[in-house]
């Protein structure tokens, strides 16, 4: 009967009578509120470099027509014409070819101002430079 009036006491009271004991200071701390900040910042662009220029080695044509295939063909029986291999083209052939290089050199213009353009309007492109 005594443990049972000794620990409803206890828990009546809430422990106040033993926090003296423990703690000399019975102060509570000051707690300060924590502040949360969100900041939303755009990940910087990636610029890559850009390539190098294209610098085509220089080419030269022979024309072959049957007066220049003649004199070829008497100087390769002298034994004086070096032996070289000839490729030919057709005119439709070197047309297409010439549409081909053409296409190419205007995909890369329009790749080459995409890249301009999304390069001038990036706005941390400004903030990287400083």
């Amino acid at each position: 009967m005594k443990y049972l009036t000794l620990s409803s006491a206890i828990l009546l009271s809430g422990c106040s009578p033993f926090s003296g004991l423990f703690n000399s200071d019975p102060e509570v701390p000051q707690v300060t509120p924590i502040e949360i900040v969100t900041v939303t910042e755009r990940a910087p662009q990636y610029h890559p470099p850009l390539p190098e220029a294209v610098s085509p080695a220089e080419i030269e044509w022979v024309v072959l027509n049957p007066t220049v295939m003649r004199e070829y063909i008497a100087e390769l029986d002298a034994q004086s014409a070096p032996q070289v291999a000839y490729y030919s083209l057709t005119s439709q052939a070197y047309e297409n070819l010439s549409n081909n290089l053409a296409d190419i050199r205007r995909y890369i213009r329009q790749t080459l101002n995409i890249i301009q353009y999304y390069r001038e309007n990036d706005p941390t492109r400004d903030q990287e430079e400083e």
